[in-house]
């Protein structure tokens, strides 16, 4: 066990923390639920703070020669994006001991960004939505660290990916919702959103910071998980070098494909000839998540390093493919508009949630590197947002207040039939490597409390 994971657990003994220890001893059902719960709740209380704007269609302004919404989502996406930048380097070196507050704290910040947003007049007020993204993109990679390297972390990520599946449907219905049925002000809305979660949010964060380091069992099947500093990042990269890029390409697409479905979803369902109630958000979501959280959670008890990491590139095949079949029925006229969301919405997020819960998890574990998954999952996290900015930049029509359908079509077709590529020549890429370059099998070793 590494030294900041030896503080963090001395410290929670030192403390008395009979919580910590009760579930350093549990079983795997009621330490899995407990994980998933606090981790779970915790990030779906963020999205409170980052997605409720765009159930709003801010129709009353613009700004050069573009739709405002565009431009709230540009500006909010780009400062999430270099967060995500930023993150690269904080969450790979953030210790243990500081993650619960750090959380709180980008949160916090988020919030006031939101209150800024509602006093500042349009079109005055955008850029306050890149400082409120600025914060909220490092969120998801500190939540994160509390899971990794466990002989259950797929499981236990899976749930977490719940969270932003079904969170910014919720979140865009509790906005909508205020907009219609309480009449509060589109620009006031996110903000109020948010103050609606910060007690629910203060719970879970702690409940998260109660959970123990990985164990000895843990560690012998995933390695242990450490901080990297410039070097050690940049040798890993080297390294990995042909792989990573083409696995952060992948995820490039699935950024793309996964925020525009997400960001403009009013503006689908109206391309689609129904003007979704506000219920309509949480529901298409709730069920793509119910789908794609079985799919992957799945993962977890499969042993083999080799064979999870092999299953989640299928696994994104698939999901590409699952794609490319919805856009074809759709084109026939065979499915509903909410048939189609939810086709569109699994296929995406089957391969998204996959990278956040096995192929880089499992890529450490296989090489046996001395590595963390933030700083992976921020290098391709930072490479999807930038590709998603370059996108709303380039395509004027995301503006205009028709016709966002065919454009999400075609892009949705072209991306897919590029990352089913990628993939392929990935497996082709990982199936030459020798058992000699892998990390040896792995020891089974007991947990003990």
């Amino acid at each position: 066990m590494n030294a900041d994971l030896a503080t963090h657990a001395a410290r929670s003994s030192r403390r008395g923390d009979r919580l910590t220890r009760w579930l350093a001893c549990a079983g795997p059902v009621s330490f899995s639920a407990f994980c998933i719960g606090a981790a779970f709740t915790t990030y779906f209380c963020m999205y409170a703070f980052r997605k409720p704007f765009t159930a709003a269609e801010f129709s009353d302004v613009t700004l050069w020669g573009a739709g405002y919404k565009s431009v709230l989502i540009a500006s909010q996406v780009a400062g999430y994006t270099l967060s995500k930048f930023i993150g690269i380097k904080v969450i790979a070196e953030m210790p243990p001991t500081r993650r619960a507050v750090a959380i709180l704290s980008l949160i916090g910040l988020a919030e006031l960004a939101l209150l800024g947003f509602a006093v500042v007049p349009a079109p005055f007020n955008f850029p306050l939505l890149f400082v409120n993204g600025l914060p909220l993109g490092m969120v998801f990679g500190l939540v994160l660290s509390f899971l990794e390297g466990r002989r259950l972390t797929e499981a236990l990520s899976a749930g977490l990916c719940a969270s932003f599946i079904v969170a910014s449907g919720a979140a865009k219905s509790v906005g909508r919702w205020l907009l219609v049925g309480v009449g509060v002000g589109e620009y006031w809305m996110p903000f109020t959103t948010g103050l609606l979660f910060i007690i629910p949010l203060t719970i879970a964060v702690w409940l998260l910071s109660r959970i123990p380091p990985p164990n000895e069992a843990d560690v012998a099947q995933r390695v242990e998980r450490v901080p990297m500093d410039r070097a050690s990042r940049h040798a890993f990269f080297r390294r990995h070098a042909v792989g990573l890029t083409g696995l952060v390409a992948i995820f490039v697409s699935l950024t793309i494909l996964r925020s525009l479905r997400d960001d403009f979803a009013v503006e689908i369902w109206r391309d689609l000839g129904e003007d979704a109630a506000p219920a309509v958000f949480a529901l298409s979501e709730t069920w793509v998540m119910f789908g794609v959280i079985l799919i992957n959670g799945s993962a977890a008890w499969i042993k083999p390093n080799r064979t999870a990491f092999v299953f989640s590139l299928v696994l994104t095949i698939g999901g590409f493919a699952l794609v490319l079949t919805t856009l074809a029925w759709q084109a026939a006229g065979l499915l509903s508009p909410f048939f189609f969301m939810v086709m569109v919405g699994v296929g995406a997020y089957v391969p998204y949630v996959a990278f956040h819960t096995t192929v880089f998890e499992r890529l450490i574990a296989l090489y046996g590197e001395r590595a963390n998954l933030g700083y992976l999952m921020y290098l391709a996290d930072a490479s999807g947002y930038l590709g998603y900015v370059a996108v709303l930049i380039t395509k004027p029509c995301l503006a205009s207040r028709s016709g966002f359908f065919d454009l999400f079509f075609y892009l949705a077709a072209g991306i897919s039939v590029v990352a089913i590529a990628l993939a392929a020549a990935l497996l082709a890429h990982y199936a030459r490597v020798t058992q000699q370059e892998l990390a040896p099998d792995t020891r089974v070793v007991e947990a003990t409390c």
